[in-house]
């Protein structure tokens, strides 16, 4: 029974691996989805408070927007 309880115990390979790296297309899309909705009705030059709203988010997780 202690082989059983230790198998268990360990961790699963999925969890070993480091987490791949967040890619900009997934990044911030509580910021996204607004700013491309907006951009879609309303046009770019409307939107610039949420463009530049998801531009923060992105730059605050380290990428160079």
């Amino acid at each position: 029974m202690a082989s059983l309880s230790a198998a268990s115990v360990e961790p699963l390979p999925a969890e070993t691996e480091q987490k791949k790296p967040l890619r900009p297309c997934c990044a911030c899309p509580e910021t996204k989805k607004p700013r491309d909705a907006c951009i879609i009705e309303k046009g770019e030059e409307n939107c610039t408070e949420l463009i530049e709203a998801h531009k923060e988010c992105m730059r605050a997780l380290g990428f160079k927007v």
